[in-house]
C-alpha cells in the first residue's frame, strides 16, 4: 500500500455503473473489455458505450460477443461497438488479436476470467486458471502498451477478488506440479497476480501517463462460477460469517470497474486495489474485505513480472 490517503468518493457497494459514469463523456475515446459478453464485463461494456466510447468486446465466443453488442448497441445508441476474438489461455490468440489492433488505447479493463476449474493445463503445461486470469491478461496488456501510451491518460483496469486473500503467488510451483491442485487456492494466486500486476505495471508505466489499478467486484452470479455448484458457494459464504459481502447486481458489479476506468478522481492513482468504490484498506484477520499485503508487496510485483515475462517469452 502506498503511504498516502487512501482514495474515497461518494460512490458505495451499492452504486452502479451507470451511476458511476453518470456524466461523463467518452465520446472520441476507445476501449476493451476482455469477456465483455457476459457478466459484469457486459455491464462495464455497456457503461462504456453508453458514454459514447468505441467498444471492443473481446471475447472467446465471438457469435455470443456479436449478440450482446448489437442488445448495447440498441439499449445505448452506439453503433461503435465491435467483436474481436480473443482466448486469453491460448498465445497464438492474444497474439492475433495485438496483431489486428490499429491506433491509441484509452481504456483496457482486464476482466475475463476462469473461477475454481477442474485441473487443465494449456499446451504449454501451465495451470489453466494462471495462463487466463493472469498470464493472458498480462501478455495482452504489454502488447498494447504502445497503443495505451499513444492514447495519453489511458487506463488499465485489473479485475482481482476478495478471493486473493486465500493465496500469495506461489513462487516456487505456481503451476501446481510438485503440489497437490486444489481450484480455490489455484484461483486465489491467479487474483493476487491480477493486484500485483497493477502495482508491477504502474511502476513501469506512470511515466507514459498509464494508470493501472485493480479490483474486487463483489460477489455477483455470473457464468463465472460455471464450474462452482450452489452448495459450495453457500459453504464459502458460511464460512464467511457475517462478513460476507451481500450479492450485488451484475450492473452494481460493474461499477467499480468502470469507476477506476473513468473518473476524474482517480487522476494520476495507480498501483492501488479497490473495493465498493473506494480504496480499500489493508486486510485484517478475521475479515473478507481488504486488501492483503502480499497483494500489493513491490518485490513481488517485481518478481512476477519477470516470471511472466520469462515464461511468455520461453
Amino acid at each position: 500500500m502506498t503511504d498516502t490517503a487512501p482514495i474515497s468518493t461518494p460512490f458505495t457497494a451499492e452504486s452502479t455503473a451507470e451511476e458511476v459514469i453518470g456524466g461523463i463523456d467518452l465520446t472520441g475515446r476507445r476501449a476493451v473489455v476482455t469477456g465483455g459478453a457476459s457478466g459484469i464485463g457486459a455491464e462495464t461494456a455497456r457503461a462504456l458505450a453508453g458514454a459514447g466510447a468505441q467498444v471492443t468486446l473481446a471475447v472467446r465466443d465471438t457469435e455470443a460477443g456479436r449478440r450482446k453488442a448489437a442488445e448495447m448497441a440498441a439499449a445505448t445508441g452506439n453503433e461503435q461497438i465491435r467483436v474481436a476474438r480473443l482466448d486469453l489461455a491460448d498465445r497464438r490468440s492474444v497474439a492475433g488479436f495485438l496483431a489486428a489492433w490499429e491506433g491509441p488505447l484509452n481504456i483496457l479493463v482486464n476482466n475475463a476470467g476462469v473461477m475454481a476449474s477442474p485441473e487443465v493445463r494449456t499446451p504449454e503445461g501451465w495451470e489453466l486458471q494462471f495462463a487466463t486470469n493472469h498470464l493472458g491478461h498480462f501478455a495482452l496488456a504489454v502488447g498494447l502498451h504502445r497503443a495505451l501510451a499513444a492514447a495519453g491518460g489511458a487506463r488499465v483496469v485489473s479485475v482481482s477478488s476478495s478471493s486473493h486473500l486465500r493465496s500469495p503467488v506461489v513462487f516456487e510451483d505456481i503451476h501446481f506440479r510438485r503440489r497437490a491442485y486444489d481450484p480455490w487456492t489455484a484461483y486465489a494466486q491467479s487474483k493476487t497476480a491480477n493486484a500485483l500486476f497493477a502495482v508491477g505495471a504502474w511502476e513501469r508505466w506512470e511515466s507514459d501517463g498509464i494508470a493501472v489499478n485493480s479490483l474486487m467486484p463483489g460477489a455477483i452470479r455470473t457464468r463465472l462460477q460455471r464450474h462452482v455448484t450452489e452448495e459450495e458457494l453457500e459453504r464459502l459464504r458460511a464460512e464467511a460469517g457475517g462478513d460476507a459481502p451481500a450479492w450485488k447486481t451484475p450492473g452494481q458489479g460493474a461499477a467499480t470497474s468502470v469507476l477506476l476506468a473513468t473518473s476524474s478522481l482517480l487522476e494520476g492513482v495507480g498501483g492501488r486495489y479497490f473495493e465498493d468504490c473506494n480504496e480499500a484498506p489493508l486486510h485484517e484477520p478475521g475479515s473478507e474485505r481488504g486488501v492483503a499485503p502480499h497483494a500489493v508487496d513491490p518485490e513481488a510485483a517485481a518478481r512476477l513480472w519477470q516470471v511472466s515475462v520469462e515464461t511468455l517469452t520461453a
